[in-house]
């Protein structure tokens, strides 16, 4: 139900406030400041500065599944006590971890992978539109589409990857009839080591530099009116019935129209005041970046250690790991060395020795990706509230479903009705 203004009847007078100065919560504030409301954001820290900081910046509908896969939990249980796995479980004596797994593995069937993963292809159909659109509405998203290569260690690796990413497509994106194999697999990029055995190409996918497009966000909405209060942290909310009607922060109070909750990490303890749980687990990645020659022209996926490099800003990215311990932010060092040991396979030997890398490779990262154990976002509605919303749990999909999460939340708040694509990012999906 909308109100002669054309905006929804739970929505009053004054800013819509978006907690989180992420490529979620910058995309969702842009949207509805594009659609002529009132917008202010509220960062924490910095813009950009969480997990959208040191990511790999893929624009992909490849790769864009839940992780929660069959076979997943086996995988991760063959992980504990080995922290060079791509994939590294370490338990922790705390019940919601513990609950949060057996949900992870409840979501690990092939029945519900394949919906999840329908699910986020419906989603992410008009994503590099919304690029594009962006783009043509002068936002420096630095998007740019040589597409991906993957690269495998084995031939038979190699094929049995390719048939079951066509069989997810279904025809969604173009894929190749078949891999590339031996020396010609290395003219699909210089990089590509000659350890390299198969690859193929998945044309057209997309890369930015995630924290660069995060910063052009926060100019355009600048530009554009919106108030920005960074380096400020919301400790809560105050409500009048079921309508929030201002953010309590350290400082002082930011009285609202309503509010939209895009805070990652934070999300679980904001949304917990306004008497909703969610059940998010850091997912926590490891990146670093490193100047190789020569350098890759396109993003590559590693297919055997699940590692990526992505030309980003001039230079490579290189990330991987998925690891469950815990909802912290602790770099563990041997996570880096075994992100670029495995690198070594497909790139060539970069360095010697592991001693090596503090004085090769910048910027080292860990970031605490939000997940929930059914792998998809909450885009949705507070349950018992009017004006209050919710984007989180993206995982390691902010940077691809940013743009059209920000569109159907802003079309939910215009309207005061649920886009189709949403329903299955409700509160209540089970």
């Amino acid at each position: 139900m909308t109100s002669a203004a054309g905006t929804p009847a739970s929505v009053g007078d004054g800013p819509i406030v978006v907690v989180g100065g992420g490529v979620v919560g910058l995309c969702v504030a842009y949207y509805l400041a594009a659609a002529g409301l009132e917008v202010e954001v509220v960062e924490r820290r910095d813009l950009g500065s969480g997990a959208s900081r040191g990511n790999a910046g893929w624009v992909c509908l490849s790769h864009s599944t839940p992780v929660p896969a069959p076979g997943i939990v086996r995988y991760a249980l063959r992980s504990l006590g080995r922290p060079d796995s791509p994939l590294y479980l370490r338990p922790l004596p705390d019940p919601a971890f513990v609950r949060w797994l057996w949900r992870f593995w409840r979501s690990s069937t092939p029945a519900t992978f394949r919906r999840g993963y329908a699910a986020i292809a419906e989603l992410n159909r008009d994503t590099f539109g919304l690029f594009d659109g962006l783009h043509d509405a002068g936002v420096e998203t630095t998007l740019s589409r040589p597409g991906m290569v993957h690269a495998f260690l084995s031939d038979g690796e190699a094929r049995h990857h390719l048939a079951i990413q066509r069989q997810m497509a279904d025809g969604r994106y173009p894929l190749p009839d078949d891999v590339t194999t031996g020396d010609q697999a290395h003219l699909l990029d210089d990089a590509l080591s000659p350890d390299v055995q198969a690859a193929y190409l998945v044309p057209g996918e997309g890369v930015v530099d995630p924290e660069a497009f995060a910063r052009a966000l926060g100019e355009a909405l600048v530009a554009s009116g919106v108030k920005i209060h960074e380096n400020v942290e919301v400790t809560g909310f105050r409500s009048d019935g079921d309508r929030v009607t201002a953010l309590r922060t350290a400082q002082d109070e930011i009285p609202c129209a309503g509010v939209v909750v895009a805070a990652g990490m934070r999300s679980p303890g904001l949304l917990g005041s306004l008497g909703q749980s969610l059940p998010l687990q850091a997912g926590k990645g490891y990146s670093f970046s490193v100047d190789l020659d020569p350098a890759p022209r396109h993003t590559l996926y590693f297919g055997e250690r699940r590692a990526v490099a992505s030309p980003i800003g001039g230079t490579t990215r290189i990330g991987g790991t998925m690891e469950l311990s815990g909802n912290n932010n602790r770099l563990d060092w041997r996570r880096i060395v075994a992100v670029a040991l495995a690198s070594r396979q497909y790139v060539g030997r970069w360095f010697e020795d592991p001693d090596d890398l503090v004085s090769q490779i910048r910027d080292p990262w860990v970031g605490g990706r939000p997940f929930l154990p059914d792998g998809l976002p909450v885009i949705d509605r507070v349950p018992g509230r009017s004006n209050a919303f919710a984007a989180t749990g993206h995982g390691m999909l902010g940077v691809t479903l940013g743009p059209v999460t920000g569109r159907k939340l802003a079309e939910y708040v215009l309207t005061g009705r649920r886009p189709e694509a949403l329903q299955p990012f409700r509160f209540d999906r089970g």
